[in-house]
């Protein structure tokens, strides 16, 4: 595992509150995460997730995950936490406007001890979000706690590639994304299964390197002014992001980064 220990859960809100956060939903959309709908679509397919059942999301964000399940899933209730006010503003308004209110319910709040009854639900849902938080061992304990013997814990992060970072790459990386620490696939495995989880996916999407190149030809060949205008026309700060956002592709072509997918259920 890479850490960071300047990164801090006041950095990871302070991108989300302002114009960061803008940025990244420009270019990935609402559900801001690697390959989104398709993406989406295949986590749930290989989760299992189906008509009527009760899932979290942990660090829900906007709630874009969530109105996916129950608009394309159709189950028939989410709870979502996160950790950054903003965001859970910005969800209850989204879930106002697609009438999504009566199956949400939204807790701004710590992911890792989220005060939700243990074995409560079926599901526990993430998108490249657990990237952010600092206890990932914390984090899976707690996904496993409010899941029901037999639930299923589905997620997608960005993760350690097989290829190791060296100190100076990872350091710049985590800086740049706000992450606190990332964990590689086997580590992720190694905390569910002694959280009394059995694997049943956990493969490397692939997704990475291509969406990278995709979303650094947005900014360079659409959405060159929108991006400036989200951060006040600072085109050095612009030149800056591109730089960092190439840098994020090399390592994912050198498969020292990658975008895991990663479903396993609670037995015990």
């Amino acid at each position: 595992m890479k850490t960071a220990p300047e990164i801090h859960l006041s950095d990871v809100q302070s991108v989300y509150s302002g114009p960061e956060g803008r940025l990244w939903e420009l270019l990935m959309g609402e559900q801001i995460h690697i390959g989104g709908f398709q993406s989406s679509m295949d986590l749930a397919s290989r989760a299992g997730i189906r008509e009527g059942l009760r899932g979290v999301d942990l660090c829900c964000a906007s709630a874009a995950g969530m109105r996916f399940l129950l608009r394309f899933r159709n189950v028939s209730h989410m709870t979502g936490v996160d950790a950054t006010g903003a965001m859970i503003e910005l969800a209850r308004r989204r879930c106002d406007e697609e009438g999504f209110v009566e199956r949400i319910t939204l807790l701004e709040g710590d992911v890792c001890a989220t005060g939700l009854h243990a074995g409560g639900n079926d599901f526990v849902w993430g998108e490249d979000a657990w990237c952010y938080v600092e206890n990932k061992t914390a984090l899976v304990a707690e996904a496993a706690r409010i899941l029901k013997p037999g639930g299923i814990i589905a997620f997608t992060d960005w993760m350690e590639g097989p290829v190791e970072m060296s100190d100076d790459e990872a350091a710049r990386y985590l800086s740049f994304m706000k992450f606190p620490n990332i964990l590689t696939q086997v580590e992720y495995t190694r905390l569910l299964e002694a959280n009394g989880c059995d694997i049943q996916f956990a493969h490397d999407t692939g997704r990475f390197p291509g969406h990278v190149r995709l979303y650094l030809d947005m900014i360079d060949k659409q959405l060159t002014y929108d991006a400036l205008k989200i951060i006040g026309f600072d085109v050095p700060m612009a030149a800056k992001l591109v730089a960092e956002m190439r840098f994020i592709q090399s390592l994912a072509e050198s498969n020292k980064i990658q975008h895991g997918l990663i479903v396993a259920q609670k037995i015990t």
